[in-house]
């Protein structure tokens, strides 16, 4: 193997165990198994992926004290497919319990909980990038909902990647603050998009019914969105709610909650 050759592929394992903790080790056995059965890894690493991401992953996971949330489930589902094939859906089984009580309880009102980033399958502390936590599987991200153009509650969201597209923006005046003292990360979301739609409004009542819903939790720790959502939600009441200053991203595009 060529130098260039051996230092793409670790180049490769490293952004893939960035991105999705595990990929960079299954990338590597899918160097080792196409050399022995003379096999392209482009065909190799597809089938070896999706076997480890649907049926090996899981069971190991279980024994580190990770649960997988679910893919197809009508109740409680990921944005898109990116964040369950990247696994980015694992939570310790007490929230992975909490998360499918609360979203049965939504259902019934006509809400599915839609999520975005969790954590990783294994190990406290390993980085779930860009987040600066995510990192112990207490931790999870949850979309808002939104209203269609007839002013309709709807499980559209305005951003693909369920980032980036934020809610009363011009009333965000923490947003400016922080720009203005130099955190430049702060809106950053925004270029993480992978596009957006201007057709839906914030859903303010079955936001704050998903809010109040998992404050309900006793494990509940805290829960992250801007100030001035806070405010509008009507959720002034809720000491949990917090700001999470200026170090981190804007939370006027999605719910961070987090147990004890």
């Amino acid at each position: 193997m060529g130098l260039l050759k051996l230092f793409g592929h670790i180049v490769f394992i490293a952004v893939l165990t960035a991105i999705t903790q595990v990929g960079g080790i299954i990338w590597l056995l899918a160097v080792i198994i196409s050399h022995q059965i003379k096999k392209g890894k482009r065909m190799v690493f597809p089938l070896l992926y999706l076997l480890f991401n649907f049926i090996i992953i899981p069971p190991i996971a279980s024994h580190f004290g990770r649960e997988k949330l679910p893919c197809f489930d009508a109740e409680l589902q990921p944005r898109n497919w990116f964040y369950p094939l990247a696994f980015r859906n694992y939570v310790n089984p007490e929230l992975k319990l909490e998360l499918d009580d609360s979203a049965h309880v939504l259902y019934k009102s006509g809400i599915t909980v839609t999520y975005l980033d969790a954590n990783f399958p294994f190990f406290n502390g390993f980085p779930l990038l860009p987040h600066l936590s995510h990192n112990d599987g207490k931790k999870i991200d949850l979309s808002f909902m939104y209203l269609d153009e007839d002013g309709q509650p709807t499980n559209k969201k305005p951003s693909t990647s369920g980032y980036g597209a934020y809610a009363n923006s011009d009333k965000n005046y923490s947003s400016k603050s922080c720009l203005d003292k130099g955190y430049w990360q702060y809106d950053f979301t925004k270029y993480l998009t992978f596009g957006t739609r201007n057709d839906l409004k914030l859903d303010k009542k079955n936001t704050a019914h998903i809010i109040n819903q998992l404050l309900s939790i006793p494990t509940a720790q805290k829960l992250f969105i801007e100030p001035h959502l806070k405010q509008s939600l009507g959720l002034s009441h809720q000491s949990k709610i917090r700001f999470t200053g200026c170090q981190a991203v804007r939370h006027d595009d999605h719910i961070h909650f987090q147990t004890k």
